[in-house]
């Protein structure tokens, strides 16, 4: 009788694991060789990725649309301000530590989401979309007129985050004779934050509420049949999003140093949904790679707009390449659509794999 081969580690069965393990490295390295263009794209990245995983919770894997993910953003970076501020500028500010103004934003946008949740139990489809957008109306009108608490058209000003001790502002500190300054910071937390999201996404598509969830999206009435509590799952989802685009307003908010109403509106409902349907539906690594293809695609434009033609800078004549990412990113939403359902995270899936050798015929399996 041949030998029987030595079964292999399980870590050792795929080069996936050195795969993330490089690209775990290389990130963390980057802040020490890029600039900081490069830094604060990645952490628009890092942040639309955050609020990406939590529509494609709801929208992706629970098939509830939503229109108003904007407003539960506005909400996490607005109730950070208004937490940590301490009203030396004239509007409305707790004066709490940064940390806890964090943490009780991101539950903000949660409570924001649980007095909806009761609409959202009960709507689905384009019923619940029509549903969520009142809540960009409503929250662009409380922007703008709320001066006191949002600073109106101007916006108002980001305290810095202190945590441990360090504080993520523009305050050098030496790193290996390396300055670091605000995204420098940021970058880590960013990606401890992304980290988190996408293991407890991970979580929670894989465990029994996954499974609750995708029954719902696929056969809604036999899943009421089956015991599953319809109302209270897509409730508690609609919450759950609710609370990501909370935590993703709020490192928003930290990396753009102000807050600006006009930019909670309609047009970024638009791209999270544009990002899940690129990346994804119902994939994790799917919303992570659309929201980093959205997000840097219009920095990217602008930032070669000398070189590439037909764009140019706002009211120059040629076309603004924030408008030109929108027409590029939907083109790829109806392309994706079209040719590949199932998003960028197909072209992997597609990637052929070595075949595994078949035991002798003799062996016991």
């Amino acid at each position: 009788m041949s030998e029987t081969p030595a079964r292999r580690a399980p870590w050792a069965r795929t080069p996936a694991v050195y795969g993330r393990t490089a690209a775990g490295v290389v990130l963390v390295a980057l802040p020490f060789y890029l600039d900081r263009f490069w830094l604060q794209a990645g952490l628009f990245a890092m942040a639309a990725a955050l609020g990406a995983l939590g529509i494609n919770l709801l929208t992706g894997s629970t098939g509830q649309l939503s229109m108003g993910h904007a407003f539960f953003l506005a909400v996490g970076a607005y109730g950070y301000c208004a937490f940590a501020g301490d009203g030396s500028d004239g509007l409305v500010g707790l004066g709490l530590p940064g940390w806890l103004a964090a943490v009780l934003a991101v539950a903000l946008a949660g409570l924001a989401g649980g007095a909806f949740s009761p609409i959202a139990g009960r709507l689905h489809g384009a019923y619940l979309g029509i549903a969520t957008l009142a809540l960009i109306f409503i929250g662009q009108h409380l922007l703008f007129n709320a001066h006191d608490l949002t600073g109106g058209y101007n916006g108002r000003a980001v305290p810095p985050l202190s945590l441990f001790g360090l504080t993520f502002d523009n305050g050098e500190l030496l790193v290996a004779q390396v300055p670091f300054g605000a995204v420098e910071k940021l970058w880590y937390l960013g990606l401890a934050l992304l980290l988190g999201g996408v293991l407890f996404a991970r979580g929670v598509l894989r465990g029994r509420p996954g499974r609750a969830m995708n029954a719902l999206r696929d056969h809604r009435i036999a899943a009421g049949v089956m015991g599953i509590p319809v109302a209270r799952h897509r409730a508690a989802v609609f919450v759950l999003s609710s609370v990501y685009a909370g935590l993703a307003g709020v490192l928003l908010a930290l990396v753009f140093q102000r807050t600006v109403p006009e930019y909670f509106g309609m047009a970024l409902s638009l791209e999270y949904l544009a990002m899940i349907v690129i990346g994804g539906l119902g994939s994790v690594s799917g919303a992570v790679a659309g929201a980093v293809f959205v997000s840097l695609l219009p920095q990217l434009l602008t930032r070669y707009s000398d070189a590439l033609p037909l764009v140019s800078a706002p009211g120059t004549g040629g076309i603004a390449p924030g408008e030109a990412a929108r027409y590029l990113y939907g083109a790829a939403v109806v392309a994706v659509v079209l040719f590949l359902p199932g998003g960028l995270v197909r072209l992997a899936a597609r990637t052929p794999k070595t075949p595994t050798p078949t035991q002798p015929s003799g062996e016991a399996r």
